[in-house]
């Protein structure tokens, strides 16, 4: 990890489960953001944004890249350690914090113009209902929460259980318990588009969408 990097108390298996996802020698990502996410905050002001469950650090390299000020959080310090490498090779290492958290227990300070939840998806017990409404909490007025989430199989993912339920955008978001004066969705939405995996196969894969407006 980086000086840059704040450690907050992690620990159990999801953190050994994660960090072992990332201790392999090769990278995991792609190195590029994730395009519903570059389709959405391209539109959007930069500010100040989090990236939960930043991963290799595509998405927060890309928005730091486009003038925001990302705070990354993942469980993980490999996690972590991987986005600090690539931010500071992108040259925007001054714009780009990282942040340890186990978000069951602890969640970053702040308010933020874009908190991003991509495929924040784990195998372990998550209050993720919990965690993303915490995220629209902790938006500016003004600022929007975006969840994708994998809406089909992937066949390259370390998930890839046939019978695994994925739920529709109108679930994610009423699961949310915003009040709808302060927060509005602006988009609730299943898109298919065309993935490449970590070794180059192709899939047509389906993503669940769901953008919420903080209002007030």
């Amino acid at each position: 990890m980086s000086d840059t990097t704040r450690d907050h108390h992690t620990g159990g298996e999801a953190a050994r489960f994660w960090e072992d996802h990332y201790s392999g020698r090769g990278p995991r990502g792609k190195g590029t953001p994730n395009p519903l996410l570059a389709a959405t905050a391209g539109r959007l002001t930069p500010g100040r944004a989090l990236d939960l469950g930043c991963g290799e650090g595509g998405d927060a390299v890309w928005l730091a890249a486009q003038g925001w000020r990302v705070t990354a959080v993942d469980i993980a310090a490999g996690a972590l350690a991987r986005t600090a490498h690539h931010a500071a090779e992108a040259g925007v290492a001054d714009r780009v914090t990282t942040e340890r958290h186990d978000l069951a227990a602890t969640f970053p300070e702040g308010t933020f113009d874009l908190v991003s939840a991509q495929y924040f998806h784990t195998p372990f017990a998550l209050p993720r209902a919990d965690v993303l409404r915490r995220a629209a909490h902790a938006l500016t007025e003004g600022g929007l929460l975006l969840i994708v989430d994998h809406g089909s199989v992937l066949p390259w993912s370390w998930d890839r259980d046939p019978e695994t339920r994925f739920p529709g955008p109108e679930e994610i978001y009423h699961g949310l318990a915003l009040d709808p004066a302060g927060w509005t969705p602006e988009r609730l939405d299943r898109p298919q588009r065309e993935a490449t995996g970590p070794d180059g196969q192709t899939a047509t894969v389906t993503d669940t969408v769901v953008a919420v407006r903080r209002t007030s």
